[in-house]
């Protein structure tokens, strides 16, 4: 697979290793976009955007045409994502179809005219006109899911895309690349492939007007500062560290099994799933009874096999991460309950790792962990908790569970969060708005709201008679 650069597929005379994190071995060499080839792409996108900002109708028809074809594209993109990412065959095909339903929903959304004055004297209209041209930047952990939560709105609202996937997981966005370019015009969607500086090169690039980035807080700092020098829009969908809340009628049994997939789900790897658990102290035992329980029949192992529940992680320096999480957490008196420790043999299999003895200060609670592990923490004031909740600097999401939704829900909007979930986790539709506070990111994904950060206001006035500057 090739580079997508203005309707043709381009290789480079550079390649990079893609590594199979199950087996450790190379599974592909994805081309390194040069400087030059950067900006092939850019002039591209620059010159495609005009003509696809023009035409609405056509632009809701190819996305609807995009969405049926990443419907039937989902089988093999599964393929790819178990080989480059590690996750199950079953993940890696709701990623195609999350994609599809992107474009689906992007494609059939209605925007209504906006009027805001209509008298004898004047009407005036809002109206959102594109941006122009948009870098986007995805994670490892999602690749093509997450890609999409870019491509749609930002296609719809009549920009064109440069988009860059991680180098860990290349491979499904240049296939991707390759359908979409049997659909869209040329220079509508570009994709190209490379390491770091190729993502600091298209965010100080003079031609982009809005740099879409989903990744880690400290790389999220960095394109904000180099945006910023040009003043370029951003979206920055940044870090998390999730935590879910039981109250003290909450019951565990029933429970356990959302608890632990809103956790485990993708192996832990996902910015909005449950990073810490505060239980009271009278549920704490029955609860990590319930979750140990659960991750000690998970069965763990080759992504493509049809028995497994969880893969690997996605790459060897994930697994380090989390070994050293949890070796520091357990020298500071934690203990792991369930696993603890990578899976012996080859690839980047981690144990699903229940924890107790965790707590506020342990680095397994304080920073998100990003794999399959999970502290369980009691609690004997639920107002300390709460305020424990709010000091951090992560306001991605959070939970409250109760038998009482009403309760859970008046604690849960005291949450500084961007999504505050009552009894769920980590549930994302098309129409609901997505975005942090703090240092979880800027900007929103999703719904008319994602849609309208991919675009510019305009008023458009028109006086019905004569009025001087300024007039009122």
């Amino acid at each position: 697979m090739q580079m997508i650069l203005g309707g043709e597929t381009v290789k480079s005379a550079a390649t990079f290793e893609v590594l199979n994190p199950a087996t450790g071995e190379v599974y592909a060499h994805a081309p390194e976009c040069t400087a030059e080839q950067l900006d092939l792409a850019m002039s591209a996108a620059s010159d495609a955007q005009k003509t696809w900002a023009a035409d609405e109708t056509l632009r809701r028809e190819k996305l609807q045409e995009f969405s049926g074809a990443m419907m039937d594209a989902a089988p093999e993109i599964a393929e790819i994502l178990a080989e480059e990412n590690g996750k199950t065959l079953d993940l890696g095909g709701v990623e195609a179809l999350t994609g599809a339903a992107w474009l689906d929903y992007f494609a059939n959304f209605e925007r209504e005219t906006v009027v805001v004055r209509d008298d004898d004297d004047a009407h005036t209209e809002v109206v959102r006109r594109p941006l122009g041209v948009v870098s986007a930047i995805t994670p490892w952990n999602v690749p093509v899911a997450m890609a999409f939560f870019k491509i749609a709105p930002a296609l719809r609202a009549g920009n064109t895309i440069v988009l860059k996937p991680s180098p860990f997981t290349p491979m499904s966005s240049l296939r991707v690349g390759e359908i979409a370019n049997e659909i869209l015009p040329p220079g509508v969607l570009n994709v190209v492939t490379g390491g770091d500086e190729l993502g600091a090169m298209m965010t100080k690039h003079p031609v982009p007007r809005k740099v879409s980035f989903t990744g880690s807080v400290a790389a999220g700092k960095l394109v904000y500062q180099s945006a910023a020098a040009d003043l370029k829009r951003v979206t920055l969908e940044l870090g998390g560290n999730d935590a879910a809340i039981l109250l003290d009628d909450a019951n565990p049994a029933e429970i356990a099994e959302a608890l632990f997939w809103g956790a485990f789900f993708n192996n832990g790897q996902g910015c909005i799933l449950i990073k810490r658990l505060y239980v009271p102290e009278s549920l704490h035992a029955e609860t990590v009874e319930a979750l140990a329980e659960i991750a000690k029949n998970v069965v763990v192992g080759d992504p493509t096999a049809e028995e497994t529940q969880l893969g690997s992680l996605a790459n060897d320096p994930q697994l380090r991460r989390v070994t050293d999480l949890v070796d520091r957490s357990l020298s500071e008196g934690a203990t792991a309950v369930t696993g603890g420790k990578p899976v012996e043999g080859a690839g980047a299999f981690y144990e699903p790792t229940i924890m107790t003895n965790a707590w506020d200060g342990m680095p397994i609670v304080d920073e998100e962990q990003f794999g399959p592990v999970l502290p369980v923490i009691p609690y004997q004031n639920l107002e300390d908790v709460v305020s424990t909740v709010n000091r951090g600097m992560y306001g991605l999401g959070g939970s409250v569970w109760s038998a009482d939704p009403e309760r859970a829900e008046a604690i849960a909007t005291t949450l500084e969060v961007g999504t505050a979930w009552v009894n769920s986790h980590a549930v994302l539709s098309t129409d609901a708005p997505f975005g942090g506070v703090k240092w979880s990111g800027l900007g929103i994904e999703h719904g008319h709201w994602g849609l309208d950060d991919f675009s510019a206001i305009q008023v458009v006035h028109r006086n019905k008679g004569v009025s001087r500057p300024g007039a009122l």
